[in-house]
C-alpha cells in the first residue's frame, strides 16, 4: 500500500496536510516500509496563492502520480477531507515522533 504523510525535515511527523512542506511517502508491505521518499511539495507556501480549489487541485496531482492509496495526518480542513472521500482515500491519523512508525501504527490499527 502507497501512503502520503506530512513530515518535517527531519523525518518525523508534521502537523497538516494542506500546509505541509514535505511528504513522506510510504511503500508498505507484509507491516514493513519497504520504500520511502521524501518530496518537497511547498503546500506551506502555496496554501494562500489562489483559492481552495486550485490548492486542492494541486494536491489531487500529487496523490495522483504518485498513487496514494491512504493519507496518514494529524490534521486535514473539512473540504480536503470532502476530497479525500470522493476519491476514495482513506484519511488515518498519525502518531507524534517518527513518520514512518506512525505509517505502520496507523495502517495496522486500520487493519491495512
Amino acid at each position: 500500500m502507497i501512503v502520503a504523510t506530512p513530515v518535517t525535515a527531519e523525518g518525523q511527523s508534521a502537523a497538516a496536510w494542506g500546509r505541509a512542506r514535505w511528504i513522506g511517502i510510504a511503500d508498505v508491505r507484509d507491516g514493513t516500509v519497504s520504500a520511502w521518499e521524501i518530496h518537497e511539495v511547498g503546500w506551506d507556501a502555496s496554501h494562500d496563492e489562489g483559492t481552495h480549489g486550485s490548492h486542492h487541485a494541486r494536491i489531487v496531482r500529487f496523490l495522483r502520480e504518485q498513487r496514494i492509496e491512504a493519507v496518514v495526518v494529524d490534521h486535514m480542513g473539512p473540504g480536503m477531507v470532502q476530497v479525500m472521500n470522493t476519491m476514495g482515500i482513506p484519511v488515518l491519523p498519525a502518531a507524534p515522533g517518527d513518520a514512518q512508525a506512525s505509517v505502520l501504527v496507523a495502517l495496522d490499527a486500520a487493519g491495512s
